[in-house]
């Protein structure tokens, strides 16, 4: 055992004040004391750092120089009323650092008292607490913003939406809910990957936010899902107008990553008080209009109607029928056959080619229409399957009409999601030997729409598809977005005027002057020019007098099943 020899008083007393000093001097707490006069006498290193006063500037002045004009008078009140009462004091407070920049800070306050009972100091210590508060803040917002676009999440958005409903039910105003969705958004993340994809979704964000009031509040629920609440609208047009806006602005072309992309919105419209009253409802009935714009033919935006409900009912067993006749290659080919439709070339007089075209048989639900199935099968992520089994199940057929002595080409639609598979030319190879068939037997038909999604990515595997000797053509000419300066950059032998425009070339000069000039554009830049919808022999003759190539439609078949198409073909040779 080791014995100490105590220490005098005066030691002591030196030893203390040794060890307050170095406490003092040393601690990373701020400390600041003031005498009972509540005038500055001390501080410590640690104050001086926080403040940027040194105490020569600051001794005998009142710490009311700090004040920052954020906390409140009463808070001040409490503190002077508790360390009167009890001699202590905690709390948060705002303060002002010498530079001006406001800071909070987190303060116990003790109250050091004479003989006499009277306040002789008052030890103030505190932490800088900024950190701490912008981490909980940013926790916070983290909670409620979406962390890609910083806007406000599905969670916030329920909360605003409800403040702003109750808001206008006082006023009597009405209020509208947009449910946006972007069009065909999954072919930019599967072909371009999800980083351009984000970098899509941040523009779009930028751009809805240039659309509306400073009032408003745009949401992005996930995904390729947005929410525009306008409140205080006059009328339901007002929420058509905007939504118009919104269509426009975001058609436009974004540079993105190094990439030129297209997109477009549908979007679905309720409004406060006829479609609902409540948050869940209002979010709902837009959601079930936004469908209704998907199958309009995507962007545009439709306004909800009680009556939507009933189709979004039928919509939802469609797609389970649908998803379920695609999940195997038996169920594939007990409902799904292919009907194929001659294409005239009028040069020749005689039948070139036959477009296949899927139709779908369903045991219970009886013959579903193309018009209702392909737009739902591209909504889902089913149009892979789906055109997948048209491929395989085109060559197979072509090779049938082959051996049957018809010499013909078939052309097949592809998909956009066919188009960005970077293996397409190896699967379009395989199926070319697997059946024996030459390339040039072959027709590949893809949209406008379909090209621009990628542009790059369309020209790379058009390009290989058309070194193998394969046949391309642009269908649906008209109703997409292309550039023709980026037309003329595609590989492609063909275009297809879409029918919408031959229907009326008869009685409409604006549809007549239309194909006549893509008659005219397609013939500049060395293409074939196929008609398709042609039912009439004036429609005939007005296409033959423009100079359009190929002639489709009702006027010489309407598609047929393949064993009656080969009966047909026949039958022509027959004749001849």
């Amino acid at each position: 055992m080791v014995d100490f020899d105590p220490l005098d008083d005066r030691e002591a007393l030196d030893l203390d004040r040794a060890v307050l000093t170095r406490i003092f001097s040393q601690t990373l707490d701020a400390v600041l004391i003031t005498d009972g006069a509540n005038r500055i006498v001390a501080g410590n290193p640690a104050f001086t750092r926080m403040s940027g006063y040194n105490l020569d500037e600051i001794r005998g002045r009142d710490p009311k120089i700090f004040a920052s004009g954020l906390t409140s008078g009463d808070v001040f009140r409490s503190m002077w009323l508790e360390l009167q009462q009890c001699d202590y004091w905690q709390g948060e407070i705002w303060d002002r650092r010498k530079d001006g920049t406001l800071y909070p800070k987190w303060m116990t306050v003790s109250v050091l008292r004479d003989e006499a009972g009277q306040p002789r100091f008052h030890v103030a210590l505190f932490t800088d607490i900024s950190a701490k508060r912008e981490a909980s803040e940013r926790i916070a917002h983290l909670a409620t913003h979406d962390t890609l676009t910083e806007l406000p999440n599905r969670f916030a958005l329920e909360s605003q939406l409800h403040l702003a409903i109750n808001s206008c039910q006082r006023q009597g105003q009405q209020l509208a809910v947009l449910l946006i969705d972007l069009d065909r958004f999954k072919s930019i993340n599967d072909s371009l990957g999800h980083h351009v994809g984000d970098a899509v979704l941040v523009e779009i964000a930028r751009r809805l936010k240039e659309c509306v009031r400073s009032s408003d509040i745009v949401a992005r629920l996930g995904g390729d899902e947005f929410v525009v609440v306008l409140p205080d609208i006059d009328s339901a047009m007002t929420a058509g107008s905007i939504a118009g806006k919104i269509e426009r602005n975001l058609a436009d072309r974004m540079s993105v990553s190094g990439h030129d992309l297209f997109t477009s919105p549908s979007i679905g419209i309720s409004l406060m008080p006829g479609d609902g009253t409540d948050p869940e409802t209002l979010i709902r009935n837009a959601d079930v209009a936004m469908y209704h714009a998907k199958t309009a033919g995507r962007n545009n935006h439709q306004f909800f109607a009680a009556r939507m409900n009933e189709a979004s009912a039928e919509r939802l067993t469609l797609e389970n029928a649908l998803r379920e006749a695609l999940s195997t290659s038996n169920l594939i080919s007990a409902q799904f056959s292919l009907h194929f439709q001659p294409q005239y070339h009028l040069a020749t007089g005689s039948i070139i080619s036959v477009e296949a075209l899927a139709r779908w048989t369903h045991p219970t639900l009886g013959s579903i229409p193309p018009v209702r199935f392909i737009p739902l099968a591209e909504e889902t992520g089913l149009i892979q399957a789906l055109g997948d089994w048209v491929f395989w199940e085109s060559c197979r057929q072509l090779r049938a009409f082959k051996d049957q002595g018809l010499d013909l080409r078939v052309a097949v639609n592809l998909s956009a999601q066919q188009l960005r598979h970077e293996g397409l030319p190896a699967v379009v190879r395989g199926a070319l030997a697997c059946f024996n068939l030459d390339p040039s037997d072959l027709e590949l038909e893809i949209t406008e729409s379909t090209a621009m999604q990628n542009p790059e990515l369309t020209v790379r595997i058009l390009d290989q598809l058309s070194d193998m000797g394969i046949i391309l053509a642009i269908d649906d000419f008209g109703t997409g977005y292309s550039s023709l300066s980026y037309l003329k950059h595609l590989p492609i032998q063909r275009l297809k005027l879409d029918r919408s425009f031959v229907k009326d070339i008869e009685t409409d000069v604006n549809d007549a002057a239309i194909c006549s000039a893509t008659v005219a554009l397609g013939h500049n830049l060395g293409l074939e020019l196929v008609a398709e919808g042609v039912e009439t022999e004036t429609q005939k003759d007005f296409l033959a007098r423009l100079g359009c190539d190929v002639l489709q439609g009702y006027l010489y078949s309407r598609p047929l099943p393949a064993d009656q198409m080969a009966d047909f073909l026949h039958g022509l040779a027959g004749t001849h």
